[in-house]
């Protein structure tokens, strides 16, 4: 079915792929590649394949090992677009953005710089216009996540006001998808 959600070992089909063909000008995670389906499947016009396809290898397609291997790539990326844009529509409550998670001073934290990042890439890709004001303030909580640099967190970071600002992406990215479908 083109629309199953992907399960862990599909994911881990796809983080191989990225990591093993990926450079610095690549989509380089899942969770960045999660971000990046999302605009693609919220914004104003459909993306075509052969456009998304090689702006994941920053503009070059892979020299695949076999091209049964390129076909599972395409193939679970296919499903993972489906899945969101079904859920974006159909179930909403389902969305559930691919954020990264870690550890900050034997705490959990949850990360969404590469989602974002990736979200940037594909509102990019869309070449969407500007949004009316009242959604520029939900659109600036996703670029300004994707500007952070937190490879390496600070010892002072306020992990309070970090998980409010990462606990606002995701109604922040249905409130945009929900704008561009109403616009179509």
């Amino acid at each position: 079915m083109q629309d199953q959600p992907l399960n862990a070992a599909d994911f881990d089909f796809l983080e191989g792929a990225l990591l093993q063909y990926g450079d610095d000008n690549c989509v380089l995670n899942c969770s960045e590649l999660d971000g990046y389906f999302t605009a693609l499947v919220s914004g104003p016009a459909q993306v075509d394949i052969n456009d998304w396809f090689p702006a994941i290898w920053g503009g070059q397609t892979p020299n695949w090992s076999s091209p049964d291997e390129a076909k599972q790539f395409i193939q679970l990326c296919v499903r993972h677009m489906n899945t969101l844009a079904s859920q974006l529509i159909a179930n909403p409550e389902a969305f559930s953005p691919r954020f990264e998670q870690t550890e900050h001073q034997g705490q959990p934290l949850t990360l969404a710089e590469e989602w974002c990042f990736g979200y940037l890439r594909g509102v990019s890709l869309g070449n969407w216009p500007d949004l009316p004001a009242p959604l520029t303030a939900k659109f600036q909580v996703i670029s300004l996540c994707a500007e952070q640099d937190n490879f390496e967190l600070p010892a002072d970071l306020d992990t309070a006001l970090h998980q409010q600002n990462v606990a606002a992406i995701e109604p922040a990215a249905l409130a945009i998808h929900n704008y561009w479908v109403a616009q179509r």
